[in-house]
């Protein structure tokens, strides 16, 4: 791949590579942070991205592994924290964040990957499987298990929809 040519497919991919890492991991800087970061270690194997003929499969994955690589490293730091001492306490996210995303991650880590890859990036479950190292089987079982999951956490029972009819959490007047 000439230069030209992944900045380029940089150009076509980003923006995507990007959203469908926010869906995975919920969090829209951290897959800004290694969606760049992906990009910066593909951009050393470019020659290598053009003859596997799967660039964007290999960013995602690079992406995925550096979010994990550092999930691992702050779940260290968590550990020494305590052993050390509180850490200090931070509020949670703002009522401003998605319904679908603050629904999605209630889901364990792999079943969200799986069904961001399988209904964001449109790959078919054998390619979901490949990307993921899971077997065709175990795919099928996460997607199965993430959509009953994320039926019951979307449902209101009034037929509303939290966050989208009702942003503050409010009911509407004469409810």
């Amino acid at each position: 791949m000439t230069v030209e040519e992944f900045e380029e497919f940089y150009a076509h991919t980003v923006a995507r590579l990007t959203g469908q890492l926010y869906v995975m991991l919920g969090d829209l800087h951290e897959a800004q942070d290694v969606v760049q970061e992906a990009f910066v270690r593909g951009w050393n194997r470019r020659r290598q991205l053009d003859r596997d003929g799967q660039p964007e499969a290999w960013i995602r994955t690079v992406a995925w592994r550096l979010a994990v690589s550092r999930w691992r490293f702050r779940r260290r730091t968590t550990e020494a924290w305590r052993r050390g001492g509180a850490p200090p306490v931070v509020e949670g996210p703002g009522p401003d964040h998605l319904v679908l995303v603050e629904a999605l991650r209630g889901l364990p880590p792999q079943q969200r990957r799986t069904l961001a890859l399988h209904y964001l990036c449109d790959l078919s479950v054998d390619q979901v499987a490949t990307e993921t190292g899971l077997s065709a089987g175990t795919v099928k079982t996460h997607l199965s298990r993430g959509r009953a999951a994320l039926a019951h956490r979307l449902e209101d029972p009034r037929g509303a929809r939290p966050g989208i009819d009702h942003p503050s959490g409010e009911e509407a007047p004469g409810e």
